[in-house]
């Protein structure tokens, strides 16, 4: 057999454990995982003392495109994620312009990101009162599942879900196999928090935090939950920013609900004080919270509670984070470059998360919540999309070694621990050595559709 990559000599990061073994790729594949393989390989890349990670599976990123490219786009977004490690993106319905609701908008950004992703891709749709008689369409066409956002979502095209239209979305949901993706905060309780604080002239960052408490978050959480579990619908609970956020919806879990909890590398990374210091740079929707809300957070991650991590990487040009107004300011970070520089820094070398864990939440678990059959892991049979990572390598962030469309991220300047030197989608190289190669062309990864009542579709313990 002549392989066409072998990868020799790094230290594979596996659920059963980290061991050094080489990896041999055929037509794309993980054809031999031994050891030592002494077949003859059309490409070799020396990855002694370098640890391999599945490539990172993003499953909450805005690229924007087509409609916003001035902000971002699938070029420059993809090219961020293969930096970070990342193979495989999952591109929310907006803020692409106008965004995913029907089966026509699904194909335009379809073009575009087979025309410009270097990575991988799949596309979720939109959940609103808008598009509810397009579900079934967007399910032909292949979306990964569908986002309502419980609150309003800053986008006038994308309009939040009401009880009852995230009811009968996901009813629809259910029948036709899909996940729902929920943005959870109250809607109603947040506009009259800030139509209060605006009232008496609030703008500074401790206002806006004013206005979305963690109880906001906590009170659509239990409603989003109380309604899977009556449809039967699967959930997932995106950029959920509190420990107390997690704890409700893993003690649903373990009553039977079928529900995926995702957190978000800032919330893991800054806190209350940082956003008083950084400004519209750090400024999300939930925002960032309390130390002790971090604590607990990191404390559900630790403790297994989390059941994936996304960078909910939203960026926008740099006009919309000008200014002193934090309210006025655009909500979203740039941060897809970064994820896993984090989970290995405050994770791994601060609190002793362990590199399988960090595995787990960025690559296996995603690819089992949403059907990605062939990605997720090194492993025999899948795809050969891998992460070299020198883990001993410090750095700090700078604007030059960003990808992003517009240079601007709140993890400039920060120290890291763990560099990703080398990524390849399907055993082709995409990144290495600080430069993007962009001669691949990513594909479509639709995922495996589980019908209703085949079984939970639960991440395996």
């Amino acid at each position: 057999m002549r392989l066409d990559l072998l990868v020799r000599g790094g230290y594979l990061v596996r659920p059963e454990g980290v061991a050094r073994a080489d990896i041999g790729v055929l037509d794309g594949k993980i054809a031999m995982i031994e050891p030592q393989i002494d077949e003859p390989a059309r490409t070799l890349i020396e990855a002694t003392g370098r640890y391999v990670f599945p490539g990172l599976i993003d499953v909450h990123v805005h690229f924007n495109e087509p409609g916003r490219t001035h902000w971002e786009g699938f070029a420059s977004g993809s090219a961020a994620l293969a930096a970070g490690g990342g193979t495989l993106f999952c591109d929310m319905p907006l803020n692409s312009h106008p965004p995913v609701l029907t089966r026509r908008e699904f194909d335009d950004k379809l073009w575009a990101a087979r025309a410009h992703s270097h990575t991988d891709f799949a596309l979720w749709g939109g959940l609103t009162p808008d598009n509810l008689e397009h579900l079934g369409e967007l399910a032909e066409a292949g979306v990964m599942g569908f986002k309502a956002f419980m609150a309003n979502s800053g986008i006038s095209e994308f309009r939040a879900a009401d009880d009852a239209t995230l009811y009968e979305g996901m009813r629809l949901a259910a029948r036709l196999g899909l996940p729902v993706a929920v943005h959870a905060e109250n809607d109603t309780l947040t506009a009259h928090l800030t139509r209060q604080i605006r009232g008496k002239g609030g703008a500074s960052a401790h206002d806006y935090l004013a206005s979305r408490p963690v109880f906001t978050e906590l009170e659509a959480i239990q409603r989003a939950l109380l309604l899977a579990q009556e449809t039967g619908c699967r959930l997932h609970l995106v950029h959920i920013s509190s420990g107390s956020g997690v704890a409700l919806a893993y003690e649903a879990k373990a009553r039977g609900v079928d529900v995926s909890l995702e957190t978000c590398p800032h919330y893991l990374a800054f806190s209350e004080e940082d956003l008083e210091r950084l400004g519209a740079l750090l400024k999300c929707a939930p925002p960032v919270r309390a130390r002790e809300e971090q604590e607990l957070l990191w404390s559900g991650v630790l403790a297994g509670k989390v059941d994936l991590i996304a960078s909910d990487h939203s960026p926008s040009s740099p006009d919309l984070k000008e200014g002193n107004d934090l309210f006025a300011a655009w909500g979203g970070i740039s941060g897809v470059q970064s994820t896993l520089p984090v989970l290995l820094s405050e994770g791994h070398w601060a609190r002793g998360l362990s590199l399988e864990t960090i595995s787990r939440m960025t690559s296996c678990h995603p690819a089992q919540r949403f059907g990605f059959a062939q990605k997720g892991q090194v492993a025999v049979g899948f795809d050969a999309d891998l992460a070299l990572v020198d883990l001993e390598a410090e750095f700090t962030l700078n604007q030059d070694e960003l990808f992003y469309r517009h240079p601007q991220s709140p993890y400039l300047g920060r120290r890291f621990k763990g560099r990703v030197v080398h990524t390849l989608v399907r055993g082709q190289t995409v990144f290495a050595e600080g430069k993007l190669h962009p001669e691949l062309r990513g594909q479509l990864v639709q995922p495996q559709v589980r019908r209703e009542f085949e079984g939970s579709g639960r991440i395996a313990e």
